[in-house]
């Protein structure tokens, strides 16, 4: 484990990851039967294939929510600095 305390966003990026790559699984497991010449899976497989860009999504989010955190504290830093000097 890491020593760093969590920052707002990282549990939504890693949610996000998580959930890229069930999607990334499902999209191979549906592709290789036509490669193979089987048959095709069911459509609720293909329906799981877009867990991908959810995953994308969540992650994306993480890193926004992340970014937003990371400018409220300089904004607070830059702030308290002029009152600190006086």
């Amino acid at each position: 484990m890491s020593s760093e305390t969590p920052r707002a966003g990282d549990l939504l990026v890693r949610i996000g990851a998580i959930v890229f790559l069930v999607g990334a699984v499902a999209t191979l497991a549906t592709v290789a039967p036509l490669f193979l010449g089987a048959d095709p899976l069911p459509p609720a497989a293909y329906f799981v294939c877009m867990l991908m860009g959810v995953g994308f999504l969540i992650a994306g989010a993480g890193v926004l929510r992340s970014i937003a955190e990371q400018r409220r504290q300089a904004r607070a830093a830059s702030a308290a600095g002029p009152a600190a000097a006086r």
